[in-house]
């Protein structure tokens, strides 16, 4: 099973057809970190993230992991943390992309697995599946709306890939 990304507004699974939106320069098959691209491609899926203070956990066969006050995700192409999952606090001395965050992105997301393996410094990072309400172009993720990403929640399996044409 495939989750294909179709285009700009449109992510397509099984019988599904997702209204959804992509980085804001599209996508690339050369991303670098910071290009509002997409990253172009076919890629596994990693765990989903959720915010237990804001709703509950998502029904899945993918591990669901609680997004803390104290998670990141490192971007910083120097730092041997490149596109990990950090633990952030006052002695880290590197940038990240805060996970508990004011705005409701992050309240559900879902890790694309691009450059995740074999990590190459400055190819990009945090490339995740997460909510929007506005369908507004994105830094380089997918957003879908809260009620679309959780009925794809409920089909997706552990072996489920996303293609990014």
């Amino acid at each position: 099973m495939t989750i294909i990304v179709k285009n700009k507004e449109t992510l397509l699974f099984e019988d599904f057809q997702i209204k959804c939106s992509i980085g804001k320069r599209g996508v690339s098959i050369n991303k670098t970190e910071g290009d509002y691209a997409t990253p172009k491609g076919f890629f596994s899926l990693g765990n989903i993230y959720y915010r237990a203070d804001r709703l509950k956990k998502p029904i899945s066969k993918l591990n669901c992991i609680k997004i803390t006050k104290n998670m990141g995700w490192c971007d910083d192409p120097k730092s041997k943390y490149y596109n990990k999952l950090i633990k952030i606090g006052k002695n880290l001395k590197t940038s990240y992309e805060k996970l508990f965050r004011k705005d409701h992105k992050y309240d559900l997301f879902l890790l694309i697995k691009y450059n995740y393996k074999k990590i190459i410094k400055n190819k990009g990072s945090a490339i995740f599946l997460h909510l929007t309400k506005d369908y507004l172009p994105t830094k380089g993720c997918i957003a879908l709306s809260k009620k679309d990403f959780l009925i794809l929640c409920k089909l997706i399996k552990k072996n489920t890939k996303i293609r990014i044409k």
